[in-house]
């Protein structure tokens, strides 16, 4: 009697949620000899290489000024600080993103008031902000979360009437724009972070905060230097926050890239978006909304889908990792259990948490992987309907 033997299929190789490898691999010459540089000077605190960062990258931007800092979170509380606020301010926020935001607010002595978001966008909803604007609001603090600007057209012009401070969060954000023009620009200072899985990242932590205002300019370089210019004489009291000469060697060489490496990300998306709509899925997982008048950067590519929690299990299952921005939104945090928000007072960024679910995303991300993620995708809702 014979027997047929089954030759299992192989399983597929997982796929990496953010791959840096390959990014460092294209520049791993340029970057050690940035690297080898630095060491040979012996110059590691500010210097050179930091001062050059911060004019390539406020050209970059078209920005005045731009001042390099330890990391994105101290680049939000420099901001808070330099512009004077502290105990007793208010700061309106979004609380659909990361604690950053909220806790540099907490971290200065101002008290974080939560609007809640667009579901479209993501980002904080402006017809929601002037009811929440009392005399202790000092400022304004939209995110530009997943690399897509917040609607500045209508945040600037409450800002304006309330004479409030404009602080952008553009951690996610570099390179992305809002009517043409760098976000990181349109507020009175703007907030990024060098995170290595940021899309300019470096190899550890750094920061930067940008501004047209010579006098924010000056007092946010001594704020990140204990508030000193002249050796052992302190005009204030600032912190240590300065960004190091060997990330900003190696930033240096990064931003010559990070043109094309946005381009890359955007034509992942536009691929991503071009399997969704083939797939059928409309009714099951939205892709990323992106207005007519933004530049989306793609920090992460964000998809909101039904069952996300069950799909998200499959997909690991299959080799595919997924992340969750964010799980919790921070008005329902212990840490902000004083400010006395109740679950249901923020619908659409609870509604968010619940379901939406971040696709890998960088600017190597091979067409064939992107398929097969969709594929598993429609797999899933196929074989649940």
């Amino acid at each position: 009697m014979e027997t047929s033997t089954v030759v299992a299929r192989p399983a597929e190789p997982p796929i990496p949620l953010l791959d840096l490898h390959k990014q460092f691999a294209s520049i791993r010459s340029e970057i050690l000899q940035a690297v080898e540089a630095v060491l040979d000077s012996q110059q590691f605190i500010l210097g050179e290489q930091v001062e050059l960062f911060e004019q390539e990258i406020g050209a970059f931007l078209c920005s005045e000024f731009a001042v390099g800092c330890a990391s994105g979170t101290d680049a939000l509380y420099l901001a808070l600080l330099a512009l004077g606020i502290g105990p007793g301010d208010e700061v309106i926020t979004t609380p659909f993103t990361f604690i950053a935001s909220a806790g540099s607010i907490a971290r200065a002595g101002a008290r974080p008031v939560f609007v809640d978001i667009e579901p479209d966008t993501f980002n904080i909803d402006p017809t929601l902000i002037e009811a929440s604007i009392t005399d202790k609001v000092r400022a304004i603090l939209p995110v530009h979360l997943f690399g897509l600007a917040a609607d500045l057209s209508r945040i600037l012009p409450i800002a304006v009437k309330h004479d409030l401070a404009v602080i952008e969060d553009a951690a996610q954000a570099i390179g992305a724009t809002f009517q043409g023009r760098k976000v990181g620009t349109f507020g009175h200072v703007g907030c990024f972070s060098f995170f290595p899985s940021k899309n300019l990242g470096c190899a550890g932590d750094g920061g930067l905060v940008s501004t047209q205002n010579p006098d924010l300019a000056d007092r946010l370089r001594l704020l990140r230097s204990h508030g000193s210019r002249k050796k052992y004489h302190y005009e204030m009291i600032g912190t240590n926050s300065r960004l190091d000469a060997l990330q900003a060697a190696i930033l240096r060489v990064k931003l010559r890239y990070l043109d094309q490496w946005t381009e890359a990300r955007r034509k992942r998306a536009e691929y991503y978006q071009q399997l969704f709509d083939a797939s059928g899925l409309h009714d099951l997982v939205r892709c990323p909304f992106e207005p007519r008048s933004h530049g989306h950067a793609f920090n992460q590519f964000v998809i909101r889908c039904v069952e996300r929690d069950h799909l998200r299990h499959h997909l690991q299952q299959s080799g595919i990792p997924t992340a969750i921005y964010y799980p919790e939104p921070l008005h329902l945090q212990p840490a902000f259990s004083d400010l006395g928000y109740r679950s249901g007072s923020m619908p659409h960024s609870e509604a968010a948490c619940r379901d939406s679910l971040a696709l890998p995303m960088y600017p190597e991300l091979p067409t064939e992987d992107q398929e097969r993620i969709v594929r598993t995708i429609a797999g899933f809702y196929g074989s649940a309907s």
